[in-house]
């Protein structure tokens, strides 16, 4: 682990933290454990807790530093084991820092095994004024695994009057079913180098993409589902924008805009409750996060 600043013969050679969290979960008969876990500074882990009958394990990722600066290296390694079952969020934002060099990196590396589930549902990402930020998310699944993916930033501190004030954000996320079917959104946002640097989001103040992915239901599954979440988007007109469509690979993709952070949580608390009644009859708790 780098933690901090190094210097040598009084100029700075290295600046941030390379912090590395490692987290696998496996089925323990009907229940779904906690296998694997171990983490370097900012990250810390907690034991997962569980809120229904289903064996399901609610976890949280913590960085309690208060957020991420320039040349900040952190990584996520998740496992999930065949047949499990795990809800992962974030209590907070994610906070990135004004950086005159180095970008903020956070790399994350997603593996759910032959018929696991995985709802990934970090809170969002406030990119400061002048921040620099990359993060880069790969999913790998097995046959018969789904994921379910939330991703989502914010235009920068909207009280502070920092709409789309940061200097830089590029994110990829990559999904990559058993059979080789896959599924890539990539998008650099730069504010203010052009006239078009964050496109039609300009308006807006909170951009999110929700991608729900997985061969264990069949196209009919997907379509009833592909309506559901269309009629939820229609819901707020002028406050949420969004659309949904099926992806190549089994799934969905949906993208969605939103004026405040509470019609994106609430955009968001409707579509996961869809989801997963849905797809496995259960309902979605309050995800306390705070």
């Amino acid at each position: 682990m780098t933690d901090g600043v190094l210097a040598q013969s009084g100029a700075l050679t290295a600046v941030g933290r390379a912090g590395h969290l490692n987290v696998a979960f496996a089925r323990d008969g009907r229940t779904t454990v906690l296998s694997h876990a171990h983490c370097t500074s900012p990250w810390h882990w907690f034991p997962p807790t569980y809120r229904d009958e289903t064996g399901c394990a609610y976890a949280f990722l913590v960085n309690p530093s208060g957020g991420l600066v320039g040349g900040d290296r952190l990584s996520v390694e998740m496992a999930i084991g065949p047949r499990a079952h795990a809800v992962v969020a974030t209590p907070s934002a994610t906070r990135v820092y004004r950086s005159h060099g180095e970008p903020a990196v956070q790399d994350i590396h997603l593996s759910v095994g032959p018929g696991g589930i995985l709802e990934w549902l970090p809170e969002v990402v406030i990119p400061f004024a002048g921040s620099r930020y990359e993060q880069r998310i790969r999913v790998n699944l097995a046959p018969g695994a789904t994921i379910v993916l939330w991703d989502a930033i914010v235009s920068g501190r909207v009280a502070r009057g920092e709409r789309w004030a940061f200097a830089s954000l590029e994110n990829e996320i990559r999904v990559v079913t058993a059979c080789g079917d896959s599924l890539l959104e990539r998008y650099t946002l730069t504010p203010g180098s052009t006239p078009d640097g964050v496109g039609l989001a300009r308006d807006w103040d909170y951009v999110a993409s929700l991608y729900l992915i997985g061969d264990a239901f069949n196209a009919e599954v997907w379509k009833r589902l592909e309506d559901g979440l269309a009629a939820i988007l229609d819901e707020r007109p002028g406050l949420v924008l969004g659309g949904v469509s099926m992806t190549a690979a089994p799934g969905l993709a949906l993208k969605v805009l939103a004026r405040s952070a509470p019609d994106l949580s609430a955009i968001l608390e409707a579509m996961w409750g869809t989801v997963r009644a849905h797809l496995w009859g259960l309902p979605a708790p309050a995800l306390r996060r705070y």
